[in-house]
């Protein structure tokens, strides 16, 4: 481990490597390294690492969640979150591994990528048993939300831990006109699911030109995940700058 590496922030930044496994995946020598960019990211300060293993394995793999999780043992005060569609596979990772957030996504098995959250109480039923479920072996329980605050009172009532605000509308606004329209809305359901005593995450489409925008404005922020647009700079930058640029970003925000 780096003793140099910055201090926790408030506002954790974990790091989602599926598009490293991505790259990989379209050769056969096992190039890049998912468990070597996972070190990388956190010898740089990188407070977590994210995967989301979808049922087709085209980006992580199973083996790719295994090694991982036997990896951070080497790191426990690492979080391992793991996110997926708990209909499909990913209630199999959360039995086995025990990681210590889980993100629940309501993603179909083809999807090209995360469009969307639950839709409360519509989804209320299906997800119950399964938040309950993770709970039960000491697994903290997320929800992929739109920024929607009139849904925060379902989530608290169904028992979820967190939310994670999908950002995606916030990221394709950003600079435009309709960007601080579309950011009160965010801040509106953080400070919903504030009083309803969740935790917030947020994801999806962050980067280091719109992060800290996003943190001084939405409250209570505990944890971003970012995948994309952090792999994409890394190839430019390296993992370890552009861990320290994303660190930056949430120190300038105040957090």
């Amino acid at each position: 481990m780096n003793p140099l590496a910055p201090a926790a922030a408030s506002c954790a930044l974990s790091v989602n490597v599926n598009k490293v496994a991505l790259l990989r995946n379209t050769r056969h020598l096992g190039v890049p390294s998912v468990l070597r960019a996972a070190e990388q990211c956190l010898m740089a300060g990188a407070q977590g690492i994210t995967v989301h293993p979808r049922p087709d394995a085209r980006h992580i793999r199973p083996s790719d969640v295994d090694e991982l999780a036997a990896f951070l043992k080497d790191w426990p005060h690492i979080e391992f979150n793991i996110e997926g569609n708990p209909t499909q596979n990913l209630m199999d990772f959360v039995r086995r591994i025990r990681p210590h957030q889980v993100t629940f996504v309501p993603d179909a098995e083809d999807q090209f990528t995360s469009d969307h959250g639950w839709q409360l109480p519509q989804d209320a039923e299906r997800l119950r048993l399964l938040i309950r479920e993770a709970q039960e072996l000491g697994v903290r329980v997320s929800l992929f939300m739109d920024p929607e605050p009139t849904a925060m009172p379902h989530v608290a009532a169904l028992g979820a831990d967190r939310i994670e605000l999908y950002t995606e509308s916030f990221a394709s606004s950003f600079g435009t006109p309709r960007g601080p329209e579309v950011l009160a809305a965010f801040t509106a359901t953080a400070e919903a699911a504030l009083r309803e005593g969740l935790g917030i995450n947020a994801g999806h489409d962050l980067n280091r030109d719109n992060l800290t925008a996003f943190l001084r404005a939405v409250p209570g922020v505990q944890e971003v995940s970012i995948g994309h647009a952090l792999i994409a700079d890394a190839l430019e930058l390296g993992y370890a700058e552009t861990v320290k640029a994303y660190l930056r970003a949430i120190t300038e925000a105040g957090r």
